[in-house]
């Protein structure tokens, strides 16, 4: 698994590598070594701010939502039980559901990440073999064409080349939207004087990795820790979310994604639900990258196309 996330890395990350490298300073170009080193320093100064600046307020925030929520629960139910015809939904048994699914979710969150750090040496082979991958990863992928017949080689070749623009400009686009989404969350959830607003604009943008389920489920989050405070600010997090929806959808999807072969949105979900089933968060990780590889795969050399 090491070595399989580590050469998926090494395909996403060749090519801003090469980009460096042709770069001019006053005539010189960087070499490869020193693109990757360059890469490198840039990735953990990204890192380094990240977990110094922008994660322990997260942190904090989910802290205090574990230990608030209990707190909080009884004044929404109050607030639901004045609507008309409230109580023939069972709403007390809902929210005890509810607030126990809530406390269980934040509590397992918070305490699993230090378990990462039982991982490091792990994530140092990973880091470790990505840079030798990106140093000498032609010859590894030379000598794997290979060991095929030089009828098939060209063809398996272009599959490949193909299957790796695909990989890089998917996971460009899906992070460059992620992004868009957390900030923009996290900004207007601070406008709105929304609770834990840095947690939720957090949640937004990772969860828009899983098509349509993970918007939907987010904003339900957001709206329902709104709804903590008033109906009104519920109301805003709904009305931001239906005009990003309508932005991402008419503005930032065709622009960010149109010279990349999008997948399906059915096909990153179950990648995404098999990856994870068969190996966790890493396999989460490389499920989406995975399911472009194959979909390529399958399209050159399974499907079956009707020409008539």
């Amino acid at each position: 698994m090491i070595l399989y996330v580590s050469a998926l890395f090494a395909v996403v990350l060749m090519p801003i590598v090469t980009r460096i490298t042709k770069y001019s300073i006053r005539g010189y170009h960087p070499s490869r070594p020193v693109a990757i080193i360059l890469l490198i320093l840039a990735v953990f100064m990204v890192l380094a701010i990240f977990f110094t600046t922008g994660l322990p307020p997260v942190l904090r925030d989910l802290r205090q939502f574990s230990n608030d929520l209990p707190q909080r629960i009884p004044e929404v139910v109050a607030r639901i039980k004045k609507i008309p015809m409230a109580d023939k939904f069972g709403i007390d048994s809902i929210v005890q559901r509810a607030e126990g699914a809530f406390t269980a979710t934040a509590s397992y969150i918070f305490s699993s990440l230090p378990l990462w750090l039982t991982h490091i040496f792990d994530i140092l082979t990973a880091i470790f073999l990505c840079i030798y991958f990106m140093l000498e990863g032609e010859f590894a992928y030379r000598f794997f064409l290979s060991l095929f017949p030089s009828s098939q080689r060209k063809r398996l070749d272009a599959t490949l080349k193909k299957a790796e623009h695909k990989v890089s400009k998917w996971l460009l686009g899906q992070g460059l939207l992620m992004l868009i989404l957390g900030v923009s969350s996290t900004i207007v959830f601070g406008l709105l004087k929304v609770r834990y607003f840095l947690l939720l604009g957090f949640l937004m943008g990772l969860f828009n990795l899983i098509p349509i389920a993970g918007g939907v489920i987010t904003i339900l989050i957001a709206a329902g820790v709104a709804a903590l405070d008033s109906w009104t600010k519920m109301a805003g997090v709904f009305l931001f979310y239906a005009v990003y929806q309508n932005i991402e959808n008419a503005i930032l999807t065709p622009r960010i994604m149109r010279s990349s072969v999008n997948l399906m949105g059915l096909t990153v979900l179950v990648a995404l639900l098999l990856g994870t089933s068969l190996a966790g968060i890493v396999g989460a990780l490389v499920a989406v990258p995975t399911a472009a590889l194959i979909s390529v795969l399958l399209e050159e050399y399974a499907v079956q196309r009707d020409d008539r």
